[in-house]
């Protein structure tokens, strides 16, 4: 009976930090690459600038013709605008929540930044693969990393929404 009040206040004693843990960010919670998705009217002033490629005119030198017409500020202009970034939606999965921005240049995907993604090892490994696989693949049909199954769907699903949106 002596023991059993000194075993049972440290009993509880030992269980406290264990009651109040809480992992911290290295042990979990979200990747996030970027911090709050871009507003149009940041996209247009992230836009490249253009320079033209017209040859100047000296003295007595003319422009030879390559039967191409001449690309004008205009045109480009208008090739830039198409230059634009889609958020697609929140995927929650087993592993945690997936979420993936594209920039597309007319149709050509250019960039997939991650907005929202578990973090673990796994996740970690199979980003960049998988942005690897659909840059190449120009689609969200990409194959998933084995270990990174539910990510990889989500991933899948973020960007095919995305690439739908855009449209």
């Amino acid at each position: 009976m002596k023991r059993a009040i000194p075993v049972l206040a440290l009993s509880v004693a030992g269980l406290v930090p264990v009651w109040l843990y809480s992992p911290s960010a290295g042990h979990g919670g979200e990747i996030s690459e970027v911090a709050a998705p871009e507003t149009p009217q940041q996209q247009q002033t992230a836009a490249p600038k253009t320079t033209s490629s017209a040859p100047k005119a000296t003295g007595s030198t003319a422009p030879k013709a390559t039967g191409a017409a001449p690309t004008t500020q205009q045109q480009q202009t208008q090739q830039q605008a198409q230059t634009r970034s889609v958020s697609g939606p929140a995927v929650n999965t087993s592993e945690g929540t997936v979420q993936v921005q594209v920039t597309l240049q007319g149709t050509k995907i250019t960039d997939i930044k991650v907005l929202r993604a578990p973090n673990s090892n796994p996740t970690r490994m199979a980003l960049p693969l998988l942005k690897q696989s659909a840059l190449k693949a120009q689609s969200a049909d990409i194959d998933t990393v084995s270990g990174a199954t539910a990510t990889s769907e989500g991933y899948r699903q973020s960007l095919q929404a995305a690439i739908d949106g855009a449209k």
